[in-house]
């Protein structure tokens, strides 16, 4: 995630401070890629990440593939997020987290990230779907 990745985010994309949704987005990205480092599967912060990187349009490369545009987390659309679609996915994601298919089990608080992040980043609740470690001094 880089400051271009951060500005090209669409403003109409977010019910937060863009800088607000940087530092939970960074935040993201530097616990999944810590958890990877040591070969941690955490559903949550995955959930976090996927969600994130939609949200602001970014540009992914999967593990195997060429650079292509974030997916939706739970449709799997590849159309860039806007207005419509966000909303689309968060109830989408609703319904998901309502039904419970037996498969989620496996994926544990991954939906629960994905509205966490849907939430507070769209629907503008004050909560983010992660806490922020602060620097500390002392």
């Amino acid at each position: 995630m880089t400051d271009a990745d951060v500005a090209r985010v669409p403003a109409e994309n977010l019910r937060v401070r863009r800088a607000e949704f940087a530092a939970v987005w960074s935040a993201a990205e530097a616990q999944l890629e810590e958890q990877t480092r040591q070969r941690v599967t955490d559903w949550y912060t995955g959930g976090v990440v996927m969600t994130c990187r939609w949200v602001a349009t970014a540009i992914v490369r999967p593990a195997a593939g060429p650079w292509r545009p974030a997916k939706s987390p739970v449709t799997r659309r590849s159309n860039q997020a806007y207005e419509e679609l966000i909303e689309a996915e968060y109830l989408a994601a609703e319904r998901l987290a309502m039904r419970q298919p037996e498969w989620l089990a496996d994926r544990p608080g991954w939906i629960e990230a994905i509205l966490a992040t849907l939430d507070w980043c769209w629907r503008g609740s004050k909560h983010p779907p992660l806490e922020l470690r602060h620097n500390r001094t002392g």
